[in-house]
């Protein structure tokens, strides 16, 4: 995978995105989550070609570094998949339960596992519907279906 993010050389370079919600006093908005891996190109192949997750970002800033951003679609929250930045570091594999909240489990499951994704059968635990998946270095995620939400 070498298709890679230019790096602005001025912030003024990058544009407003109008699809994000805005950033206001007092909020702590939750919207990048590492997951650890071992190979970032076998993971990134992983989330946007079998997960189907959008690459927003692949970026290498200084030598040693990189950094890859993708977001699940119809998500405010991404994902981030790093090297070389020793605040990100974390065992390859040890992030446990991801949630991807979903209106249609079955659906999402078939999507997923038409990709060549492997996914558990859906589980009823007390009215939240689950199935389950990892990524090759065995993160492990949830399909989350709450049938009260619209």
């Amino acid at each position: 995978m070498s298709e890679r993010t230019d790096i602005p050389a001025d912030s003024s370079e990058i544009p407003v995105d109008p699809a994000h919600p805005p950033v206001t006093p007092g909020s702590y908005l939750l919207e990048l989550i590492p997951v650890p891996v071992s190979d970032i190109d076998r993971a990134k192949a992983f989330y946007t070609y079998q997960a189907g997750f959008v690459c927003d970002v692949d970026v290498s800033p200084a030598e040693g570094v990189r950094i890859v951003q993708l977001t699940p679609p119809g998500s405010y929250c991404s994902i981030s998949l790093t090297t070389g930045l020793v605040q990100m570091a974390m065992e390859p594999g040890s992030q446990r339960g991801l949630h991807l909240v979903v209106k249609d489990i079955e659906a999402a499951r078939q999507e997923l596992i038409g990709r060549g994704v492997e996914v558990s059968g859906t589980e009823d635990l007390g009215g939240v519907f689950y199935a389950w998946f990892a990524d090759p270095d065995g993160n492990t995620w949830a399909l989350q279906h709450m049938p009260w939400r619209p």
